[in-house]
């Protein structure tokens, strides 16, 4: 069975999967196109060309008609999980038989980390399902299905965020407004918190948010000029204490609920896009309430499209587990050969690699299929020794963002527990780790914490190789990874842009496939 699914909206995606394994996972943003951008003509052209076949089925998420959840449902529509959340119907695709299915974007998300996670067969899990609408638990039984437990909350991931259009005097008034960088900026700014209690400010501010429903289309922030937060800026020491208790206060919310409720020891799988706060995933996981805990690396919309096709194939086959690789996107392409004039290209040699990196160079790292999800991976990367801060302050002025946002680290996961304490194996990047080592100064944040990714030979060859050779060299395993994209663009997926970014940014060199590209001496 050939199962071909696209999600609607913002993080639009294009997947295919045929027998249980996933064949591609394509993402609108990818390729250099804007940030969370809609499905596109391109994308379509370009997922129809890696088809050998027509599929049997079309999965099309449940999605709105408008911007907002609250408009019209498409299909299936945003919300719910029981009775009317799937559709199975007859219909033609390029005059072929097939079945057109749809399920809930609610669905979705519990999908994609059901059919994502180690195989299982007969195990039970609890599901949560947190985002920018959704505040979830679900259990799922031994056959897959999936069943409401409790709302905990209404939109989480609007309210963790508006905390920082709160403080932010360049957030637009008037209801209606949203950023979706936003929360990942203020998960940097956590760090910086101060500790102390919760003041009676910080508590009507917190409370406020939290209670209000409708917090993106009933508030303008106008409203809540009482706050001492008020335009008070994200540089702010109030602001910074307040996001660390007001994420704090969220995550409780959540955590009351699963330590009253979720008495079973079940594994946990977290889904949408607050399964991206690495804080968040750390706490669960050393809650010591589930058995274990799993985030698929696409856990927010940039998976949906994947989870609909999962829950698909579950719908027909009654197997929702699918085989697959984070690697899932389209290979890099060498649309132009590098000016010869300009740059010496040589075939891709690693010791070469890592000491050009220990002498101070900062490189563009693309090989082979981009990953999915928002992360950096170590196929669509930029590299750096990860030293010194000075190595932090230019990354931030080649990637064109804030100052405070701190880098990750990409490890071997056999050497990982040299240099981190916590969730040390972590391929995805998706837990805080503490730093053990005084000289990683470069991929330290002001808390001492660091969001690692570990890779083994067996998930990625090559970067392995490369951390290898470093460590022959400095002694060290550990490299700053950080995406290779332009400010408010999806990864670079083209010579072409590369190399155009690299001489704007700054970049010292590339590899791009086999290759190792630097330019020629003056």
């Amino acid at each position: 069975m050939l199962i071909l699914s696209m999600k609607e909206g913002h993080d639009g995606g294009i997947v295919a999967i045929e027998d249980g394994k996933l064949l591609f996972a394509l993402e609108s943003e990818k390729d250099n196109y804007p940030r969370y951008d809609r499905i596109t003509g391109e994308l379509m052209a370009r997922a129809a060309g890696m088809l050998d076949s027509r599929p049997d089925v079309v999965a099309l998420g449940g999605w709105v008609k408008g911007e907002f959840s609250v408009e019209p449902p498409s299909r299936t529509g945003y919300f719910g999980v029981g009775e009317g959340a799937i559709s199975d119907e007859a219909g033609k695709f390029f005059g072929k038989d097939v079945r057109y299915f749809s399920s809930t974007h609610e669905r979705s998300h519990i999908y994609t980390s059901l059919g994502m996670a180690p195989a299982a067969p007969g195990q039970a899990y609890y599901s949560l399902v947190w985002e920018g609408n959704i505040g979830d638990f679900y259990r799922i039984d031994e056959r897959g299905e999936a069943t409401h437990l409790q709302h905990v909350l209404t939109d989480p991931g609007a309210k963790y965020a508006y905390l920082f259009a709160l403080a932010d005097p360049g957030f637009p008034l008037g209801k209606g407004k949203f950023r979706f960088n936003d929360a990942g900026k203020q998960m940097a700014l956590t760090g910086f918190a101060e500790p102390g209690p919760l003041t009676p400010d910080e508590q009507k501010t917190i409370d406020f948010i939290l209670d209000r429903d409708g917090i993106i289309l009933g508030l303008s922030k106008e409203e809540m000029s009482w706050s001492h937060l008020y335009n008070a800026g994200v540089w702010s020491q109030e602001y910074r204490n307040a996001a660390a208790k007001h994420s704090q206060a969220i995550f409780n919310r959540f955590y009351d609920y699963a330590e009253k409720n979720l008495t079973e020891g079940l594994p946990l799988l977290i889904s949408g896009g607050c399964g991206l706060n690495c804080d968040w995933n750390r706490l669960w996981r050393e809650s010591g309430l589930f058995s274990s805990v799993f985030v698929p690396p696409c856990p927010n919309d940039s998976g949906s499209a994947l989870g609909t096709a999962i829950d698909a194939q579950w719908f027909y086959t009654g197997q929702a587990t699918i085989e697959w690789d984070v690697y899932a996107g389209e290979n890099f392409v060498e649309d132009v050969v590098p000016d010869p004039a300009k740059y010496e290209t040589r075939p891709l040699v690693a010791s070469e690699v890592a000491k050009y990196l220990k002498d101070g160079n900062i490189i563009g790292w693309a090989r082979g299929r981009y990953e999915m999800g928002p992360r950096a991976l170590g196929n669509r990367s930029i590299l750096a020794a990860p030293f010194t801060v000075d190595t932090t302050v230019r990354l931030n002025k080649i990637k064109r963002r804030e100052d405070y946002r701190p880098i990750a680290p990409i490890a071997l996961e056999s050497d990982a527990p040299k240099w981190f304490v916590g969730s040390v194996q972590d391929p995805y990047m998706l837990y805080f780790n503490h730093v053990t080592s005084d000289e990683l100064k470069a991929i330290t944040h002001v808390d001492g914490t660091a969001r690692t990714q570990t890779v083994t030979r067996e998930r990625n060859a090559g970067i392995t190789d490369l951390l290898e050779a470093f460590r022959e060299q400095t002694g060290f395993s550990v490299l700053c990874n950080t995406s290779l994209n332009n400010n408010g663009r999806g990864f670079l997926n083209r010579t072409s842009d590369l190399i155009e970014y690299g001489e704007t940014y700054g970049l010292d060199g590339y590899v791009i496939n086999d290759t190792f590209v630097t330019p020629r001496a003056s």
